[in-house]
């Protein structure tokens, strides 16, 4: 089936508005865009917060009338959705799956490697290899974030250890985990496409009976290291939780946070851990600590 897309700028119109208009006339599907460069961070439980200068596009399939349908638009929106849209042709394809094509194998500190499915391994003999294919869910290795608890992973001592991935996405920090000896990984996240996401993975990996997937409904059994990649906020919030989760001497790494986030989340988890560090890279950072024992 092909598809033709209808893009305009959202200027001064409201974002429900135009949402309710697009699907009146058949839109399949809407997406709002930053047109400049403006981070929109930790928005609130509900809330969906646009950029100043934000673009709309729609998505139609081309058995409708791209010219009626910018004539109803007008009528519902007003004239500068005709003076200012553009209308062009789009090929059909899986598009969960376009974006990870110019992704490639990336190494994390000495040893760990994490290896698109379909790419060969690397020329290292030393290489520890995660083979991935995140789906839905989020975690590729990609984002500074990720990275950062990666490199702290291949550094630490974890095998034979048993480890929490809190926020789990792909389950590429648990199966980096269980790839460089982990005895044990519970896998957590509250998105059932993760949990669909880091089963097949695990399988995938060849580590599915190491690793128990769960939803954030679950008890959290005690655990030797605890991971979670997830954001400043619910960091906080959790602390009481993750803390009581990392054993006496454990290690606990903290991560999906900016620079200028790491002193509130470290006071949060203060009372715990003590040989705290935190790692930068770029505007983000990563929080490493060790259980008081």
């Amino acid at each position: 089936m092909t598809f033709y897309e209808i893009e305009f700028p959202l200027a001064t119109l409201s974002s429900d508005a135009v949402e309710a208009a697009l699907l009146d006339v058949g839109a399949s599907s809407i997406t709002f865009v930053d047109r400049g460069d403006e981070p929109v961070l930790e928005p609130k439980l509900g809330e969906m917060r646009l950029w100043s200068d934000t673009l709309v596009r729609a998505l139609f399939q081309v058995s409708s009338d791209a010219a009626l349908n910018l004539d109803r638009l007008a009528t519902t929106l007003g004239s500068h959705v005709t003076q200012t849209a553009r209308v062009r042709a789009v090929e059909d394809q899986v598009w969960e799956r376009a974006w990870l094509a110019g992704w490639k194998s990336m190494r994390f500190g000495r040893r760990l490697w994490v290896v698109p499915r379909a790419a060969e391994a690397p020329d290292d003999a030393e290489a520890i290899v995660v083979r991935l294919d995140p789906g839905l869910a989020f975690g590729t290795g990609t984002h500074p974030t990720t990275a950062l608890c990666l490199q702290i992973l291949d550094s630490l001592p974890v095998a034979g250890r048993t480890v929490v991935d809190y926020g789990c996405g792909s389950g590429i920090l648990g199966l980096a985990a269980l790839k460089l000896g982990a005895a044990h990984v519970t896998a957590v996240d509250l998105d059932h496409q993760a949990l669909l996401a880091t089963r097949d993975n695990a399988t995938r990996n060849g580590v599915s009976r190491q690793m128990t997937v769960q939803g954030t409904e679950h008890e959290l059994h005690v655990a030797d290291c605890v991971i979670a990649n997830i954001l400043a906020g619910p960091l906080i919030e959790l602390a009481p939780k993750l803390t009581a989760a990392c054993g006496p001497g454990g290690h606990l790494i903290l991560s999906g946070l900016l620079k200028t986030q790491a002193y509130e989340v470290k006071a949060a988890y203060a009372s715990g851990f003590d040989k705290v560090q935190v790692i930068e890279r770029d505007e983000w950072c990563c929080i490493y600590a060790r259980r008081v024992t």
